[in-house]
C-alpha cells in the first residue's frame, strides 16, 4: 500500500543546476562538477564560457566533455558515453567566440532553436537560454529581433516558472559591472528570474521585483567584489567556487549555491501566487518510480480530502482528511508494494472535487 510521509521533510520537484564560467580544465572544475554530480540533478544549465581561454576545438572537450559528457546528448568525445537525451542547455559566453566566431560550440553541442538563442520546457518550468554576445547577429538589446523573440515567448508561455539565463550580467558588482544592453525588461515580460555569469563572482540581486543572480564560480578564477555594491545587490561571495542547485515545487522556486565545499554560501526561495480557489497540482515527478508529492493549496481553511484511488475507483490510500488551514500543502508519498500502473489523485471539498493523472513505473 501506499504510505504518506508527510511528517519527515521530503520535497520532490524539478531539480537542475547552474554553473558558470566553468570551462577550465584542472582541481577547480573537477571540483565543481563533483559537487554537482552530488545532487544528481536532471540536467545542467551553464551561463556561458563554455571553453577557456579561446573557445577553440582542441579544448572543448576537456574542458567540458570530460566532466559533463553523461549530460550531454550525441557526446562524440573522448571520455565515456553519450547521454540518451539532452541534459545540458548550454549559453554562450564571449571566450566561446574567440576562435572562428563560436564554430567549435556549434559544432559540440546539438540545441534546440537556433543553437544561440533558445527555448524549452521541463516539468513545470520555462527554460530561456539567450545570445548577450554583441557577436549574436539577432542583436542583444531590448528592441532587438532576438528581445523580441523572447518577448513572444514568455507571454505565450503556460508554464509555472520562467528562467531567463545568458552570460552577460544585466546588473553586478563584479569586476566588468552592469551589462547595460542586457537591461531588458524581463519582470514586465513575464520572466520569474534572471540567471547570468561572466563575473566570477556569487551575487543575488533584486530588480523590478523578481530576482537575478550572478554565478560565475564554476572553475576558471574568482574575481573581487566592487567596493560600491550595485545598488540592487542584496548579496555577495567570492570565497571559493562552487554552483547552483534549484529546484522547482508548484508553490515555490528554490534556489542555493553552495562551493565546492559543499557549504550552503546563500538560499533564496521564490514563492507562487496562492490560487484563489482550491488547486490540486500535477504529481512531481510524474511518472515516477518509488517515491513522488502531491501539492495542493487552499485560500483559507476548510476541510478536504486528499485520496489516491486505481483505475477501478477503489481508494488505495488516504494522504489527508480533516481541516487544512490556507496555504500550501505538500505531501511526499512512497509507493510501498503498490503495482505500477495509472492511478489517479483526488482533492475533495465542500462544493469541489478535483482529480489529477499519477503514473507508478516498473
Amino acid at each position: 500500500m501506499l504510505c504518506c510521509l508527510a511528517a519527515q521533510h521530503l520535497a520532490y520537484g524539478q531539480r537542475f543546476a547552474a554553473i558558470g564560467d566553468y570551462g577550465f580544465a584542472g582541481p577547480a572544475e573537477q571540483a565543481v562538477a563533483d559537487l554537482v554530480k552530488s545532487w544528481n540533478p536532471e540536467f545542467i544549465i551553464t551561463l556561458g564560457d563554455n571553453n577557456y581561454d579561446v573557445g577553440d576545438s582542441t579544448t572543448i572537450d576537456q574542458n567540458i566533455g570530460q566532466y559533463y559528457h553523461a549530460y550531454i546528448y550525441k557526446y562524440k568525445g573522448h571520455y565515456g558515453p553519450s547521454a540518451s537525451t539532452n541534459r545540458f542547455f548550454p549559453s554562450l559566453g564571449n571566450h566561446d567566440y574567440y576562435t572562428r566566431n563560436g564554430q567549435a560550440y556549434r559544432d559540440y553541442f546539438t540545441l534546440p532553436g537556433n543553437g544561440r538563442y533558445y527555448d524549452f520546457v521541463r516539468g513545470n518550468v520555462h527554460f530561456f537560454a539567450l545570445n548577450s554576445d554583441n557577436a549574436e547577429p539577432d542583436g542583444i538589446t531590448a528592441t532587438s529581433k532576438q528581445a523580441q523573440w523572447l518577448r513572444e515567448k514568455l507571454a505565450s508561455s503556460t508554464a509555472r516558472w520562467k528562467v531567463v539565463y545568458m552570460h552577460h550580467a544585466p546588473y553586478s558588482s563584479g569586476r566588468h559591472g552592469n551589462t547595460k544592453e542586457m537591461q531588458w525588461p524581463f519582470r514586465e515580460w513575464g520572466a520569474s528570474v534572471v540567471l547570468a555569469g561572466h563575473d566570477h563572482v556569487y551575487e543575488r540581486l533584486s530588480v523590478e521585483g523578481i530576482p537575478y543572480f550572478v554565478n560565475g564560480l564554476g572553475g576558471r578564477n574568482i574575481y573581487t567584489i566592487r567596493p560600491q555594491l550595485a545598488p540592487e545587490s542584496q548579496f555577495t561571495y567570492q570565497g571559493d567556487y562552487g554552483a547552483m542547485l534549484i529546484d522547482a515545487f508548484p508553490d515555490s522556486l528554490v534556489l542555493q549555491f553552495f562551493n565546492r565545499r559543499r557549504v550552503l554560501i546563500d538560499s533564496y526561495v521564490l514563492h507562487s501566487q496562492l490560487s484563489q480557489e482550491p488547486k490540486l497540482y500535477a504529481p512531481m515527478p510524474n511518472p515516477f518510480h518509488t517515491e513522488t508529492a502531491i501539492t495542493f493549496s487552499l485560500p483559507n481553511q476548510r476541510s478536504v480530502s486528499l485520496r489516491v484511488l486505481n483505475t477501478l475507483g477503489q481508494e488505495v490510500a488516504t494522504l489527508h482528511e480533516g481541516i487544512a488551514n490556507a496555504g500550501w500543502h505538500r505531501f511526499p508519498l512512497n509507493r510501498g508494494s503498490l503495482p505500477a500502473g495509472l492511478y489517479y489523485v483526488q482533492l475533495v471539498g465542500k462544493g469541489f472535487s478535483q482529480v489529477s493523472r499519477m503514473i507508478a513505473l516498473e
